[in-house]
């Protein structure tokens, strides 16, 4: 899988998601709070920087295999 990178446009964890923006200028991508668990993020904030897979779900795409950068 394609590996993309954006940041945190907002995460809500009381709701358990939020959006990433993408670098490529792409539709912002959902990011739920199971993707952040798996991946060992104890939380994100806004601007925060993430590698992400585009993860096919239920309702559409969402970022999976999260990874923080620096």
């Amino acid at each position: 899988m394609t590996k993309l990178q954006g940041k945190v446009k907002w995460f809500n964890p009381s709701k358990g998601f939020g959006f990433v923006e993408r670098d490529d200028k792409e539709k912002d991508v959902f990011v739920h709070i199971s993707a952040v668990k798996e991946a060992g993020i104890s939380k994100l904030f806004e601007n925060d920087k993430l590698e992400f897979e585009l993860i096919d779900g239920p309702k559409g795409p969402s970022a999976g295999n999260l990874r923080k950068l620096d």
